[in-house]
């Protein structure tokens, strides 16, 4: 799950990122559109545990109910998300009730692929969720994908948050020197010099053990293995962590040295999700920045 301090403190007022509560599919077909999109994960993170005032700051209905982060492939045209686009079965097949979706807080630039689901999707010890399905017409903000039949198997709540996505940051996105603020687009920069980023996607949002937001600590604690342009590899630790302060599930990894970034790794015991478990060992491939 995101962080829910943050999400109940600051939501954004923006219509384009409050929380949405249609129960239908409104979004046109675009026949264009042929690509299908993929979710990466859906994440079962608080069951029954929402805050009571998270129906002031989220959505009406969001008090002491269930919260499950769905992340996508891509960034979403936020346009055509509505909470009525998901499906959520239970074990025993079920529709899961979902009272709204909203990207908030991982709304920074690139972030837009982390919608949060609030809302009731079972019970986790008798009748847990067990799949989230794209059921209408949400497209990446490319309009390269429709997501529409996309599906998922969901992560149960027991469960660690882990890396869903490690991916290179295109430079138009960097944001060098950017302070940490409140409300839409918080997160902070890396600093200068950094010679490239590498943004680190977990299921959910994570906090130290302490509920205080990563440092120093967690930086030296992630790896970046790069590829040098003799084959070689070399394992370096970022000289900054970035994307802090906002309460999301994103993490900029900063670089100051030349190389192909390969994989990313953290490990474990060292962050929590907002019900308090435990980041297990966690490792994940980098992929490509994303195109324009």
């Amino acid at each position: 799950m995101l962080s829910l301090a943050v999400c109940v403190s600051a939501a954004d007022s923006s219509p384009r990122f409050r929380a949405d509560t249609q129960q239908t599919d409104t979004t046109p077909a675009d026949a264009s559109v042929r690509g299908q999109g993929q979710l990466l994960s859906a994440f079962f993170g608080l069951d029954n545990g929402l805050p009571m005032q998270a129906h002031l700051g989220i959505c009406l209905g969001a008090g002491k109910a269930d919260g499950m982060p769905v992340i996508f492939d891509r960034e979403v045209d936020v346009q055509t998300l509505q909470a009525g686009d998901f499906q959520v079965l239970t074990r025993s097949g079920k529709v899961g009730k979902i009272a709204c979706v909203t990207l908030f807080p991982a709304i920074d630039q690139g972030e837009l692929r982390t919608a949060l689901l609030v809302g009731e999707f079972g019970s986790a010890q008798n009748d847990p969720p067990v799949s989230v399905e794209i059921v209408g017409n949400l497209y990446s903000a490319s309009r390269s994908v429709n997501y529409k039949s996309a599906k998922v198997g969901v992560t149960p709540l027991e469960a660690g948050p882990t890396l869903v996505l490690v991916q290179a940051v295109p430079p138009a996105q960097w944001q060098l020197g950017k302070k940490a603020g409140i409300g839409r687009g918080a997160g902070s920069g890396c600093p200068n010099p950094t010679a490239q980023i590498v943004r680190a996607v977990w299921a959910g949002g994570v906090v130290k053990a302490n509920g205080d937001e990563a440092g120093e600590a967690e930086r030296l604690l992630y790896r970046v293995l790069l590829e040098q342009n003799d084959g070689s590899f070399q394992s370096v630790v970022p000289f900054a962590l970035a994307d802090l302060g906002d309460g999301d599930n994103n993490h900029l990894l900063c670089l100051d040295v030349a190389g192909t970034p390969r994989k990313v790794s953290f490990p474990a015991g060292h962050l929590i999700d907002p019900r308090g478990d435990l980041n297990p060992a966690t490792e994940m491939t980098v992929a490509p920045a994303p195109l324009p």
